[in-house]
């Protein structure tokens, strides 16, 4: 049984989520509910809770967000930089997230 106080606890499943302004990255984390409602973790550490899959995604498309997964090399670029220098926000917790949801790259791509 999950432990309740864990955050991923009843979560079908997570995925990140980034724009892009200039150099700047912004994360933001969907997670889908095992009962089909979502939530997004945006870069201000704010929970935001929708009533369904949909309705998260989107209002992470209408921000212009884009799913990490679903990039390729070309898209990246695109954006102005290499999945080689990215990766999604690693921690445990929410607050280990928070100051990992904006990153600002260094040189272009």
């Amino acid at each position: 049984m999950s432990d309740p106080r864990d955050p991923a606890a009843g979560a079908t499943y997570t995925e990140w989520w980034l724009a892009t302004l200039g150099r700047t990255v912004v994360w933001a984390r969907l997670r889908v509910r095992e009962a089909g409602t979502a939530e997004v973790f945006d870069s201000d550490g704010n929970v935001l809770s929708y009533d369904s899959e949909d309705s998260a995604r989107a209002a992470l498309l209408d921000a212009e967000f884009v799913g990490y997964d679903g990039l390729d090399e070309e898209d990246a670029l695109a954006r102005g930089f290499s999945l080689t220098e990215l990766a999604p926000p690693q921690g445990d917790t929410d607050d280990a997230l928070r100051p990992q949801m904006i990153r600002k790259l260094g040189g272009r791509a």
